[in-house]
């Protein structure tokens, strides 16, 4: 019981501030325990965004920078460069990466950087009040879209990872959830191996999380995992779109 429980070292002692339910903790912690099962805490850069993930400066016990919004896979690209044996990974929410980042994530990706992104999506903007993001599925009501999503108004949820996929220099491209054990313990697999592939110098690697927001969706922690097990798969498949 000790050692399942027992704070990973790649994480400080500092409570989170996370809402309840919220999905940044249990990725935080499965990001933690990979590192340091890889023995790498010493190597590793984490790059914080703008939005809720900006917090990860305050819990990971290592180096960590933050960028301007959407910035990330463009000062993360310059560290790997400059610093070719350190871990370089980027952690993002949906408005950072899907919105006001697409093109450094789509460069970044083009160019086969070495780096691992994790991209957290909760199909709204978290910290700012719960509006409307590109990932934000069709009839969704935020603040900005009260009567929902439409189509012909505000266009379609933005497939990230399937926009990825193609490129040539993306090897690795996954996405998860964590709406249970099981999920967690996969979506643990996936940033495990996209932590790899940097290591062994593969090329880019991204893995997507289907995280809840109660909060900002109105709803209890658990009627949050069970919207997206009901509604976010549905636009968002999960599983591996590459593995090359």
């Amino acid at each position: 019981m000790k050692k399942i429980f027992k704070r990973p070292e790649s994480l400080k002692n500092t409570a989170f501030r996370f809402c309840p339910g919220c999905g940044h903790s249990i990725i935080h912690r499965l990001v933690a325990e990979t590192i340091d099962e890889l023995c790498i805490r010493e190597r590793t850069i984490g790059i914080a965004p703008v939005g809720c993930a900006v917090f990860a400066y305050d819990y990971f016990n290592f180096d960590m920078i933050e960028c301007a919004h959407g910035r990330p896979p463009a000062v993360a690209t310059a560290m790997k460069r400059i610093m070719p044996d350190r871990i370089i990974y980027s952690y993002q929410g949906d408005g950072d990466l899907a919105a006001i980042g697409t093109a450094e994530i789509i460069h970044a990706a083009n160019r086969g950087e070495n780096l691992t992104v994790l991209f957290v999506n909760n199909a709204t903007y978290g910290m700012t009040g719960g509006q409307m993001a590109p990932t934000t599925l069709l009839n969704q009501k935020t603040t900005t879209t009260p009567d929902g999503r439409d189509k012909n108004y505000h266009g379609y949820p933005l497939p990230v990872s399937e926009l990825l996929a193609p490129l040539p220099g993306v090897v690795y491209l996954v996405r998860s959830s964590i709406t249970n054990a099981k999920n967690i313990i996969q979506t643990k697999k996936y940033i495990k191996q996209a932590f790899i592939n940097q290591l062994e110098g593969s090329g880019f690697s991204f893995v997507e999380i289907l995280a809840p927001c109660p909060t900002d969706w109105g709803m209890s922690p658990p009627q949050a995992q069970k919207w997206i097990e009901e509604s976010m798969y549905k636009v968002f498949k999960t599983g591996i779109l590459k593995d090359s």
